[in-house]
């Protein structure tokens, strides 16, 4: 945190006009957690709940430059990562962050695919995610479509979620979320791989379709917990024990997968 005890998240991802995923999501939990968000918008995007209807990439020098003057002045504390859509954004963002802010703790949340099915970025963006972004990394936080792209194999059960999560870490971050929403089941499971090993994080899997966003949610939770100095286990804590409100507390928007309750916290006046 700065000298007057802001906890400040630079959020560099895609937005997301109906509000319940990407930078939309990022700022309100950042908020939601007593944390300042300041955003490097990479990509507009046109989607509601039905599903992204187009993408328009942000120049590469632009989302440099946005990264540039937030880092210059307001500072962060830790930088999170969301859509990356090509190679070349992937470098501006290792590169500012190299000339800027070497030491800054980074959580990379690997979007690749909308919950909709959308692929979001370039096939040629994964392979250099995994290369270029990963060994960066404090915390890498894929859900299991995700992380069987990155490792080039199927996922199946707890314990197959275990060996994915070490193997993850072995391309380079120091932990690693590997997020069970996917599995099927009563219950949801989470593996936390850290040089201790892997812990399991597990929680009731609630009946809803307001579900949009969840990873972008959770990795800003994390983010937000990491800014207010929290240790990785800490904030993984916090950031589960927030998304799950987020969704147990959510009321239907659109008529597809809508957002969670971002501020189920905030009193009004």
């Amino acid at each position: 945190m700065d000298r007057f005890g802001n906890a400040r998240v630079l959020v560099v991802a895609g937005s997301d006009s109906g509000g319940g995923a990407g930078i939309q999501a990022d700022l309100k939990t950042i908020m939601a957690l007593g944390g300042h968000a300041s955003t490097a918008i990479t990509a507009l995007t046109a989607q509601n709940t039905l599903g992204v209807q187009g993408v328009h990439p942000v120049p590469v020098d632009f989302v440099r430059e946005q990264m540039r003057v937030v880092l210059e002045d307001i500072g962060a504390d830790c930088v999170k990562t969301g859509m990356l859509q090509d190679r070349a954004v992937i470098d501006a963002v290792v590169a500012e962050l190299k000339a800027r802010a070497p030491g800054l703790d980074m959580v990379v949340d690997p979007v690749m695919v909308a919950k909709s099915g959308d692929q979001l970025i370039s096939d040629d963006a994964v392979s250099h995610l995994r290369s270029v972004l990963l060994p960066r990394a404090k915390i890498l936080t894929p859900n299991l479509p995700e992380a069987e792209v990155l490792l080039g194999q199927p996922i199946r059960g707890l314990e197959a979620m275990r060996e994915a999560a070490m193997a993850l870490r072995a391309l380079g971050p120091e932990h690693v979320l590997l997020k069970g929403g996917h599995q099927q089941g009563e219950m949801i499971s989470d593996c936390l791989a850290s040089a201790d090993g892997v812990e399991v994080f597990t929680s009731i899997r609630l009946d809803t379709r307001c579900n949009n966003g969840t990873g972008c949610t959770l990795a800003s939770a994390v983010a937000a917990g990491l800014a207010h100095e929290l240790t990785v286990r800490e904030a993984v804590v916090q950031a589960r024990k927030y998304l799950f409100e987020a969704l147990r507390s959510a009321r239907r928007l659109g008529e597809g997968a809508g957002p969670v309750n971002h501020g189920f916290n905030v009193k009004c006046p």
